[in-house]
């Protein structure tokens, strides 16, 4: 009989109503949805609170057709606790079945939840307790796991050092009998067989009592309700494993013949060898998330603060925008701003990815967390706090690092499962070697029973996707890659076919001089300044780059400019009357250009654009300018058609300005004279093609981000264009692209491999545990072996994952 859906009444937060008829559009859509019983929206606290069994999806679905927004940003969620796959997709469950919830995701390598919806943190808190774990909302401020990583692994040295000590006297005891026979009569002859089982009862019941307390006080009742995870195995295998030798040495008239036997090095040893691997998976998971511990490094505790005439040292929480900071030489930039005095190099290197220090003057922005080389500023501040651009960048790092791969899905799937049936398996191998096997039948089938429950190994299971996601982003963050979705990582190592946007992506973004050539008997040097002076007086973006050509110049005066839209311009300069415009208006003019229209025409065909001088009537000059392609360009085109890359070029611009910059470089395919919704039908046919990814950095590239199937962003472009995009170029450089490809790619490979392993040691060592060799080749696996084997599953795991940060950029 299906239980009955228990009413509940949720509060949700409505962004977007202006007026009573819109509180009153959102109650009716609300009323609408099956399973509601009330609805009440207030509009002044923006808020509509709903009662009844309908699913929270169903209901926000509502009030977003009715054309407003419910506003629940994610929680997060440190959960403490986890061990291994099993707890993960039990926790993940546990928050999924609550109220308000759509969506949660759990990570095993960062101890986070992330969770979407409408339920309240005390309620989240509270489920993830009821399921046997702790766990508390994590800090608004950016803070790293450093701390507790290290009070962590102080914690597990303290009881692995002890569980060593108590351990090493049985190990020797027992297994020293076993390896060499003179020191067993040795030890029958002096201390005798009951003495020694005591003393290994006394140090064994110590370290079980001891650092071992923690796998039974977390196993025994995630057994008890049904949900067994990996402190389950270890309990159960470690417990048995001492009851079984416990009651031998006191009790042997109960055991029957020729099963009086003791094990209590196996449940020691277990112990210790976890505690081993328990300590080496949290020193390697430390060592995974440096990358988010060095960003938020680079924010400096304090800023000196202009206050009333004098500079006083402040809290950066303190600082607000407008405010006027001194930086001086070697410090960091507390936060974004802009430049009001001084002129000094500064080195971004950390957060854009570019080696070389750039030069910043009064009007130039400043990014919190760069350093300053060499001299002093003054910076008025912009954004502080969570809105400076490194905050950002620690933001999606941090998402990115706590995201799920669709390749994760199925390996939740089969944890799920894991440790009950590895449970079912141990009893059967206990069943079937109590039935079947050789005398002495029982601590036969106890030995294996127990090495079936040690050898599996869920930890290195639920740990080899999120570490590789954890290394493979903090490595990209370091080289200014941002994967702003953990997803963009499996996406973009499939990527076949790259689309650029020119303007910006492949260029510069604005117009440069690009040839000049003077008649005979001229020089540049002389004609220059002149040309300089008269398109001084304009503002359109050709002009602009013709001024900028003359940087450093002294320009004469200017007298009596008059611009032609659409023709040039004109004005008298020392006595001259001088003319710039295209070929017709010259022609218009009555000037003679014959000697300059070859020259002219080979510029066009590279999609430069010429510009004729004349003065006093006759021609003096040709220039070009265009879009120049930025310097890194080609080299980046090139390695990313040594990938096996096909590569497009979509543009706005001309036919002939596009194709000979494609030419030049090398791309494939050229879609030319397109407008924005142009772009977006554009990668609908290269779609057919292969995978594809975008890369664009302005405003009318955020559809097309948005439509390829991973959305590149330059670091350089707007923030439309970055909030539409799937990973973020931090720096601008294209090279960089090459780096994400090549790291999506390799961190692909490196999650492949840890699931093949992680699969393969338990497909391979779960019967071998068992003892299906026995009867063939007469091998059978010691507990002992079988715990150090395991603890090594999840160390293999863990140190394959590190290798890749060692991936480097090559540009």
């Amino acid at each position: 009989m299906t239980a009955k859906p228990t009413e509940t009444t949720l509060t949700l937060p409505v962004t977007g109503m202006t007026c009573a008829s819109c509180a009153g559009r959102v109650e009716r859509a609300l009323k609408g949805v099956p399973g509601v019983g009330s609805a009440s929206v207030n509009l002044a606290t923006e808020t509509a609170e709903v009662r009844g069994i309908a699913p929270v999806a169903a209901l926000i679905g509502a009030v977003e057709k009715a054309g407003y927004h419910v506003a629940a940003p994610p929680q997060e969620l440190v959960i403490e606790g986890m061990t291994c796959a099993s707890c993960v997709a039990r926790v993940e469950r546990a928050l999924k079945a609550l109220p308000g919830v759509t969506g949660a995701s759990v990570n095993l390598a960062t101890e986070s939840a992330r969770v979407e919806g409408v339920a309240d943190a005390p309620a989240l808190v509270a489920a993830v307790k009821a399921v046997g774990y702790s766990a508390r909302v994590a800090s608004a401020v950016i803070e790293t796991p450093t701390l507790r990583r290290e009070e962590e692994a102080r914690g597990l040295t303290r009881d692995l050092i002890l569980s060593a000590a108590l351990t090493l006297p049985v190990f020797v005891l027992e297994m020293g009998g076993h390896m060499i026979p003179a020191f067993h009569h040795w030890v029958m002859a002096t201390i005798g067989q009951g003495t020694s089982w005591g003393m290994q009862f006394l140090l064994t019941t110590l370290v079980l009592a001891g650092p071992g307390r923690r796998f039974f006080l977390k196993g025994i009742p995630a057994l008890l309700r049904g949900a067994p995870d990996m402190s389950s195995l270890v309990a159960v295998g470690a417990g048995a494993a001492w009851v079984y030798s416990t009651l031998a040495t006191f009790l042997p008239g109960l055991m029957p013949p020729g099963s009086v036997a003791v094990y209590f090095e196996a449940a020691a040893m277990i112990v210790t060898l976890i505690l081993l691997g328990r300590l080496l998976e949290a020193r390697a998971k430390g060592r995974s998330s440096e990358a988010i511990a060095r960003l938020v490094a680079l924010q400096p505790a304090t800023a000196h603060l202009r206050r009333d005439g004098r500079v006083e040292d402040v809290p950066l929480a303190e600082v607000r925008p407008g405010d006027v900071l001194e930086l001086r030489p070697g410090e960091r930039v507390p936060v974004d701003g802009r430049v009001i005095e001084g002129a000094s190099w500064i080195d971004e290197s950390m957060v854009t990815g570019e080696p070389v220090p750039l030069e910043k003057a009064p009007g130039d922005r400043v990014i919190g967390g760069t350093v300053n080389q060499t001299g002093a500023l003054a910076i008025r501040a912009e954004a502080v706090g969570a809105d400076t651009m490194l905050s950002r960048i620690i933001r999606m790092v941090e998402a990115a690092q706590g995201g799920k791969l669709p390749i994760q899905a199925l390996v939740d799937r089969v944890t799920l499962w894991f440790v009950p049936v590895v449970m079912a398996l141990a009893a059967l191998t206990f069943a079937v070697w109590l039935a079947f096997g050789p005398a002495p039948a029982l601590p036969m089938a106890l030995v294996n029973g127990v090495a079936v429950l040690i050898i599996a190994c869920p930890c290195a299971m639920g740990l080899a996707t999120p570490v590789s996601i954890l290394v493979g982003t903090g490595r990209g963050a370091e080289l200014g890659v941002l994967f702003r979705k953990g997803e963009a990582l499996q996406a973009l190592q499939g990527v076949e076919v790259v689309a650029f946007d020119k303007t910006g992506t492949l260029t510069e973004g604005r117009p440069v001089l690009t040839a000049f050539h003077p008649a005979p008997g001229e020089t540049r040097e002389a004609l220059l300044p002149i040309l300089a002076a008269v398109e001084a007086q304009s503002e359109h973006p050709v002009a602009r780059a013709i001024v900028a050509a003359a940087e450093g110049m002294a320009l004469p005066p200017v007298e009596g400019f008059r611009a032609l839209p659409g023709h040039g311009v004109e004005a008298r300069v020392a006595g001259s009357d001088i003319a710039l415009g295209s070929a017709a208006e010259m022609a218009r003019r009555g000037v003679d250009v014959a000697a300059f229209a070859d020259e002219a025409g080979r510029l066009a065909d590279r999609g430069e654009t010429p510009i004729l001088a004349a003065r006093d009537g006759r021609a003096v000059a040709l220039i070009a300018v265009a879009d120049a392609v930025k310097p890194t360009t080609p080299a980046a085109i090139a390695r990313l058609k040594a990938m096996g890359l096909r590569l497009a070029m979509i543009s706005g611009d001309s036919a002939r300005a596009a194709g000979a910059i494609a030419r030049d470089l090398g791309i494939d395919e050229v879609v030319a004279e397109v407008t924005p919704e142009g772009k977006v039908q554009a990668l609908h046919r290269l779609k057919a093609q292969g995978r594809l990814a975008f890369a664009g950095d302005g405003i009318n590239d955020a559809p097309a981000l948005a439509e390829a199937d991973v959305g590149i962003a330059m670091g350089t472009g707007t923030d439309i264009a970055i909030e539409a995009a799937d990973v973020v170029l931090v720096s601008g450089r294209l090279p960089v692209l090459a780096d994400a490809i090549g790291l999506s790619r390799a961190t692909m490979r490196n999650i492949r491999q840890n699931l093949f392993w992680a699969f393969a040691y338990n497909a391979a060592l779960i019967p071998v545990a068992a003892g299906v060799l026995y009867p063939a080749f007469g091998i059978l696996l010691s507990p002992v072996l079988a715990a150090g084997a395991m603890a090594l599953s999840s160390v293999f795991v863990l140190t394959n994952a590190l290798r890749l940060k060692r991936y480097g950029a090559r540009a």
